[in-house]
This record gives C-alpha cells, sequence and structure tokens, in this order.
C-alpha cells in the first residue's frame, strides 16, 4: 500500500512539473527590437601578457683578471660600436702602478706611460643595462663589468589557440603596467618554433618589438600586449546578437512589408566579428532596420537573446572572417 501510495505521488509531481514547464512556454512573449546598419571600424584583437627584456644580452668580461681603472659609461646609456667603455688593468699592471705610486708622482706617471691599460670595447651598437664594476675594484676574467643589449622588446606568451593568427609584421600595441597612460605602437618581430607549458596551457614567445623604444622602458616591466589581427575601416556593423548563424550561414530577422507580425528571414555575407559587432559584407545596406528577437516572461523586463555567438554564448560568430578579444594566459 504505502509502495502504491509512493507511486501515486511521483506521477503526480511530475504532472504538475510537465503543466508548469508548458504553462512557462505558453507564457514566453516573442517581441523584437530594431537594430540598424551602421558604419564603423571593427578591430580582432588577441591579448596576451608578457615582460620587457633585452632581445639580445651581451655581458661585457676583461680579457684578463685585474683591476678597473675606469668605467666610462652609465646605465641606460646609448653606445656605439667601437666606442671605449672601460680601461682595465692586469693584475701585473696594477701590482706595478701600485709600486710606483708609493715612489712618487714621476715614477707613477712613467710606467702609466709606459705600461697602458686594456681597452673595454661596445662590440655593437646599444644601450647599457647594467653596471657592475666601479673604478678600484678587482676583477675576475669570468666577470661581467658591464651589460649591453642591442634594443628592449618585449616577450608575451600566446596561447596556442591564437599563435596560428600571429606572424611577423603585425601591429601590436604594448601597454606597460608602469605606465597604464602610455601605448606604445609595436610590431613582431619574431614567433618562437618551440612551445612552452606554463601553468598547463600551452604558449608560445613571441617578440613584440616597440617602433619607438621610450627612455622609461625597463628591463623586467610587466606589460599587456594587445595583437592586431584583422581591422576594418568604415565598415557596414550590426550588433552580433542581430546575426543568426547556422549550418546554412548567416541571416537576419527583417520587418514584414505587409505588416504582419512575423518577420522575414534574409541571408546575408558576414566579415569580421569581435563579439560584439558583426561586418556585414552583403545583403544589407547603411541605414536598413533589423529586428533582434527578445523573450519576455510574464512579469519580467525584456531582454535581448543573446547570440550563441557572442563570447556570452557558447561560440563565436564566423562569417566571411572571425576572431575574438582573447585574454593572456
Amino acid at each position: 500500500m504505502k509502495k502504491k501510495l509512493w507511486i501515486i505521488l511521483a506521477v503526480a509531481g511530475a504532472a504538475v512539473a510537465l503543466g508548469l514547464k508548458w504553462h512557462g512556454r505558453e507564457s514566453e512573449t516573442p517581441e523584437f527590437q530594431d537594430a540598424r546598419v551602421t558604419r564603423g571600424d571593427i578591430e580582432i584583437t588577441i591579448m596576451a601578457t608578457g615582460v620587457a627584456q633585452p632581445q639580445n644580452r651581451l655581458e661585457i668580461k676583461p680579457p684578463i683578471a685585474g683591476r678597473a681603472e675606469d668605467i666610462l659609461v652609465r646605465e641606460g646609456e646609448s653606445v656605439k660600436k667601437g666606442q671605449v667603455l672601460a680601461w682595465m688593468s692586469s693584475v701585473e699592471r696594477a701590482a706595478l702602478l701600485d709600486a710606483a705610486r708609493a715612489k712618487g708622482p714621476g715614477e707613477l706617471a712613467h710606467w702609466e706611460d709606459l705600461y697602458k691599460p686594456t681597452p673595454l670595447i661596445a662590440p655593437l651598437d646599444g644601450l647599457i643595462i647594467s653596471r657592475n664594476v666601479e673604478p678600484g675594484q678587482s676583477v675576475a676574467a669570468q666577470d661581467a663589468v658591464l651589460v649591453m643589449s642591442n634594443r628592449l622588446i618585449v616577450k608575451a606568451q600566446v596561447d596556442e589557440t591564437d599563435i596560428g593568427k600571429v606572424k611577423p609584421g603585425l601591429r601590436a600595441r604594448i601597454n606597460l603596467d608602469a605606465y597604464p597612460q602610455e601605448n606604445l605602437e609595436a610590431r613582431v618581430d619574431h614567433v618562437a618554433y618551440e612551445a612552452k607549458t606554463v601553468s598547463n596551457v600551452t604558449v608560445y614567445e613571441v617578440d613584440v618589438a616597440p617602433q619607438r623604444v621610450p627612455d622609461f622602458l625597463r628591463s623586467g616591466m610587466t606589460a599587456n600586449v594587445v595583437f592586431l589581427a584583422a581591422s576594418k575601416r568604415d565598415a557596414l556593423l550590426l550588433p552580433a546578437e542581430a546575426v543568426r548563424q547556422d549550418d546554412g550561414g548567416a541571416s537576419v530577422l527583417l520587418p514584414n512589408p505587409s505588416g504582419k507580425k512575423r518577420p522575414i528571414s534574409k541571408e546575408i555575407q558576414t566579415g569580421l566579428t569581435d563579439g560584439k559587432k558583426t561586418e556585414i559584407v552583403s545583403g544589407l545596406s547603411e541605414g536598413d532596420t533589423v529586428l533582434v528577437r527578445t523573450f519576455k516572461m510574464p512579469g519580467q523586463a525584456e531582454a535581448p537573446q543573446t547570440s550563441p555567438f557572442s563570447p556570452l554564448g557558447r561560440g563565436r560568430a564566423g562569417g566571411g572572417g572571425g576572431g575574438r578579444a582573447q585574454r593572456g594566459r
């Protein structure tokens, strides 16, 4: 008897649930909002994070152990290939000069003229990024007296899902955490061939070279990099939620010219989309009005139907091109 009672209650509960669901569907009222085709610019971007560092880091070491007599450059100073950066004395010369100095200025001048110091020469044009030794300090042959770089770049880590869109020469913008108000125009200089795994994510290192290296850029600064994967100026645009995508292609809903409530579906060709705006390649003209489907439940305000191809949906619009703004990994 108790078992039959449970069965009856279960069936009754299921019937009530189905009734409520059907009532909810019947209560949904399809509504439409107008959207107009406008002209504007659209950009498809890829976002990544990176760190400023020397593209080529070169340590300047003495040919022999000894003492630094004079350091002629400072950190941040630009130097030319062949420029003398420092003067070094070997251990023997340093000992000889110390003995001559004890005998007087004349003896010291004699040996300084006879026994010349060894110059450290800049092997290339570049920037002094580190000065590790001061005059009078002893140095070993393996000690780096100075560190040079030919230029500073940003090494960005790009997710493997986006690396196919990043090519040498691609435009980019660099924004430094230390100077958020500054945007540096840049281009991709090199894309690594070997991947790395960072926090269980596969990434590729991309060298991004600023077109102009500002004085405030320092090695080790963190940066956000925006790669301009594609862009279109003065394009015909619609809100992304106004475009419907299916296996047959892209389409929009147009007002019925006969005045009937049921709208007319029209096929169109789309181009770029950033998840918010979609480029219209053909099928519509500037100023055309399309309908965006919304649903209003009883007692609820109207809300536009989210396109499954916008960032809030399950995918992204395709059309004749595509892309998305992405997070750095």
